[in-house]
């Protein structure tokens, strides 16, 4: 079946594309910080910026492209429904009405989007790899869709973790489960907060859960830059499995050169959004969309190899000082793993997430999604269901051990909840380690140990050590404003209903 969509009139280009990645409440305004900017600046190595080539309005609508792919055919959303309430990050809805034709094809799984000179993007479903997003004039990715099959027992017959099975057994009586059902009920009020599935686990049981009309627990939602502590976490695996150091020289090939300076960025600098690199991002203090298009962006839309673009990158800033919330850093992690998996393992790199990490886990429903290349854009393309995500938030609040295995290096669960140096010499208590956020801003009402994953549209995984909680929150795009406030008054019911660890 083929699906037209009606939209609107073309609207004005806004190259400050969409939402921040950023939680609500930060200390990142959309007024620039002058002593943020003065600091930044002082610090500065001097070089130039290359702006992305290419059309912003083209880029937006590949991202339109693949987003329409994603939420129709890998999260089951009418198509219009889709249109007009996801993906704004990538694909803002002042550009979505430069689209003269839209067709959603239902069955070769694809998605046509026409501009008004005939530039026609596609995205399209490649195998277990989710949607891409194609150069123009291509129909096919630059490589094979890989089978990846999860090696799990079957969901309805395995107890929870692993399975979808749940216990009967009731819960401890300093436990109010009332609270508990208020605390569900409330995150989904009001209903144009969108709020499309909410979890929540006190040491590692599943606690409570509500999903929107339409959704399940099996579900792969919209995650956006959650991907980015999923990538802290792969990347935590094979340092684990002594594929790397945290501290090591990042061995990014582009890097090797003699005498080449990013040779003294580390993984771990990377991991805490303080590489250094010149790469501009709307998130930026002093962003100026009149500049041209945001790299942060173009990773994302550009449908080029977003490895290669990352890595030529030249520094900014020397790495651990300065701390900005840019796709550079994300990028060039998902490159190690590449590498690591590939050259280090000798294993399939897009079957690496699901058995070295997901089968470990009981993870069914969370797929990457990739650039033409072949590339994991785990900064912020994959769609995750709500218990997933639920689930990966536990492996933190098990120091990284799981069913008796260890999964992640010991103390890599303090360094990802420990505030990030370069952030706080900016005066921002906000970033930590392994692309978490940390909670001493006070972002959420939770206590300041808690530390949580974060995307675009109001997406959050939060882990709570004080309470042995997870809770995680996935919204469609449009309801975020009012998503976060449902959120907010959530958590704060369930701090109400969960005493804290004694």
């Amino acid at each position: 079946m083929r699906h037209r969509l009606l939209l609107s009139a073309p609207a004005l280009l806004i190259l400050g594309c969409g939402q921040s990645d950023q939680p609500a409440d930060t200390d990142a305004t959309e007024d620039p910080d002058a002593a943020l900017i003065a600091r930044g600046e002082s610090l500065e190595i001097p070089g130039d910026w290359v702006v992305p080539p290419g059309d912003p309005i083209v880029h937006a609508t590949a991202g339109f492209a693949k987003i329409l792919c994603s939420n129709v055919f890998l999260s089951g959303l009418d198509p219009d429904f889709a249109a007009a309430n996801t993906g704004f990050f990538s694909s803002p809805p002042e550009l979505r009405g430069a689209v003269t034709d839209t067709v959603v094809d239902h069955e070769n799984r694809r998605v046509h989007l026409t501009l008004p000179d005939g530039t026609v993007r596609s995205a399209k479903v490649h195998g277990d790899q989710g949607c891409v997003a194609l150069p123009v004039g291509e129909s096919e990715p630059y490589y094979e869709a890989v089978a990846v099959t999860p090696n799990l027992p079957d969901p309805e017959t395995t107890p929870w973790p692993m399975g979808d099975m749940l216990s009967d057994d009731p819960f401890p009586e300093d436990v109010d489960m009332d609270k508990v059902a208020d605390a569900v009920a409330a995150a989904f009020d009001p209903p144009d907060a969108l709020t499309a599935a909410f979890v929540v686990t006190h040491r590692g049981r599943l606690l409570g859960e509500g999903y929107r009309e339409g959704i399940s627990h099996d579900t792969p939602l919209e995650s956006w830059s959650m991907g980015k502590s999923l990538t802290g976490t792969l990347m935590g695996v094979l340092i684990h499995k002594g594929v790397y150091d945290l501290w090591q020289s990042a061995p990014v090939p582009e890097w090797q050169g003699e005498g080449d300076p990013r040779q003294a960025i580390r993984i771990g600098d990377i991991m805490r959004m303080s590489s250094g690199l010149r790469f501009r991002a709307p998130q930026d203090p002093d962003f100026d969309p009149e500049v041209g298009y945001a790299d942060h962006i173009y990773v994302y839309t550009g449908t080029v190899n977003s490895f290669e673009w990352a890595a030529g990158k030249d520094q900014q800033w020397e790495p651990n000082t300065v701390g900005r919330y840019r796709n550079s850093d994300p990028v060039t992690t998902n490159y190690l793993v590449r590498l690591g998996v590939e050259q280090g393992l000798g294993e399939n790199y897009h079957q690496f997430p699901q058995r070295h990490l997901f089968d470990k886990l009981g993870i069914r429903n969370l797929i990457p999604e990739t650039d033409p290349y072949g590339n994991f854009l785990l900064q912020g393309y994959e769609f995750g269901s709500g218990r997933d995500w639920a689930r990966l938030g536990n492996l933190y609040l098990t120091d990284g051990v799981v069913n008796g295995e260890r999964l992640l290096p010991e103390g890599y669960v303090d360094h990802v909840s420990t505030l990030a140096p370069a952030w706080e010499a900016d005066g921002r208590h906000q970033y930590g380690g392994g692309f978490f956020w940390v909670n001493q801003a006070g972002q959420y009402p939770v206590p300041s140990t808690a530390f949580f994953m974060a995307g675009a549209g109001g997406q959050t995984t939060l882990i709570i050590p004080s309470h042995d909680m997870v809770v995680a929150r996935l919204g469609h795009y449009s309801g975020s404003g009012p998503g976060r406030q449902a959120l907010n008054r959530a958590l704060e019911l369930l701090m109400e209903a969960v005493p804290e660890r004694r």
